[in-house]
C-alpha cells in the first residue's frame, strides 16, 4: 500500500478562481476548494479542511476481495483542460519540491509502481475528483492533471491505460500510484509493488501502442533469461574524483555491489555511481535508507 499522508497538502494546491467562488484558507495554511466536497461512495463525508489524521474514516488502507477487471472499460484518452486544482507548480511535500510538467507529451519513464485502495475510496483526489478504486486511474507527482498514460508491468507485459487525476506517491522510490483496479489489471496486486514503464499518451494519437506491444513481447520472452532489475543511482558526476569518493564511501559501508561507469549525458561525459542490480523493491527501500543515513543524497531508482 502506498502512503498518502500528504493528500491534504496537495488538495490545497488550487489555482486561483473556480466558478466565481474564492478558495478559503485551510487549517494547514494553504487553500482548499470553494467548499468541502462530500464523497458519494459508501456514505463518505469528506471535509478536506480537517487535519490529515482525522480526515479518513479508516486508519489503515485495505483492499476488497479480488475483482474481475475484464469488464471495466479503460479510459479513452481525450484532450481535457487542466484541472483548477492540483496543478500548482512548484509545490512542496515533506520538504521536497516538485515541478508539474508543462505537458505530458513525450513522458516515458521506468520505475516502481504501488497502489492505493479502500481507505481513500470516495474521498477527494488532488484534482478534487472522487477517488474510485474500481476505475483505471493513477496518482503521479509531476504529470499534469488530468492526463493519460499507459502503464506496463515489465515483468509480465500486461498494461492498462490510466487517467492521472491525483498527486503522489510520496513514499521514497515510487514512480506512480495505481488505483486498485489498475493494479489488479496488470498484476501488481496482491504483491503491492511492481516494476513498470509509464508512457504518456497523446490524445491526438491515442492508439499508438507499438512500444507497449514491444514491452509485452520482451516480458514474455526475456533475452538470456534476464528480467528487469532495480538500480539505485547515487549520482552522475562531472567531477570524476567526486564520483570515486562516493563509490569508496559506499563500498566501505559494505552496501550492495557498487557499479561505476562512464556515460554520456546531454553531450557531456559523466561518471555514474550505482548500486545493484537489486533483487526486489524491499531491498531497494532498505538500501535507500542506509544511503541517506550516510549523509548522501537520496538515490534515484533506475529500472533496466
Amino acid at each position: 500500500m502506498s502512503w498518502r499522508a500528504a493528500a491534504l497538502v496537495l488538495l490545497a494546491l488550487a489555482l486561483a478562481g473556480c466558478g466565481g467562488s474564492r478558495p478559503r484558507p485551510s487549517h494547514g495554511g494553504g487553500t482548499v476548494g470553494p467548499r468541502s466536497g462530500a464523497g458519494h461512495e459508501r456514505g463518505v463525508s469528506d471535509d478536506i479542511s480537517r487535519p490529515q489524521s482525522s480526515r479518513y474514516r479508516d486508519s489503515n488502507d485495505s483492499v476488497p476481495p479480488p475483482i474481475d477487471v475484464s469488464k471495466i472499460p479503460e479510459p479513452v484518452p481525450r484532450a481535457e483542460p487542466r484541472s483548477l486544482y492540483g496543478n500548482k507548480s512548484p509545490y512542496t511535500v515533506r520538504g521536497k519540491s516538485y515541478r508539474v510538467l508543462s505537458s505530458a507529451r513525450g513522458y516515458d519513464e521506468r520505475g516502481i509502481a504501488s497502489f492505493y485502495g479502500a481507505k481513500f475510496h470516495g474521498y477527494k483526489t488532488s484534482s478534487l475528483e472522487n477517488y474510485d478504486m474500481y476505475a483505471f486511474s493513477a496518482a503521479h507527482k509531476t504529470l499534469p492533471l488530468p492526463s493519460y498514460a499507459r502503464v506496463t508491468n515489465l515483468s509480465n507485459g500486461k498494461s492498462v491505460i490510466v487517467r492521472v487525476n491525483d498527486r503522489g506517491p510520496f513514499h521514497d522510490n515510487r514512480l506512480i500510484d495505481l488505483s486498485y483496479a489498475a493494479a489488479v489489471k496488470i498484476g501488481i496486486w496482491p504483491k503491492g509493488t511492481g516494476l513498470v514503464e509509464v508512457r504518456a499518451i497523446d490524445p491526438a494519437h491515442p492508439h499508438d501502442d507499438a512500444p507497449a506491444a514491444e514491452l509485452a513481447a520482451q516480458a514474455a520472452v526475456p533475452m538470456n533469461g534476464a528480467h528487469p532489475v532495480i538500480w539505485l543511482q547515487v549520482g552522475a558526476f562531472a567531477d570524476l574524483d567526486n564520483a570515486d569518493r562516493v563509490a569508496r564511501r559506499l563500498r566501505s559501508a559494505r552496501l550492495a555491489p557498487v557499479q561505476v561507469s562512464d556515460v554520456r549525458v546531454n553531450g557531456r561525459e559523466v561518471r555514474r555511481v550505482r548500486i545493484g542490480p537489486l533483487d526486489d523493491v524491499d531491498q531497494a527501500d532498505q538500501l535507500t535508507a542506509q544511503i541517506e543515513r550516510l549523509g548522501l543524497p537520496r538515490p534515484q531508482v533506475a529500472v533496466d
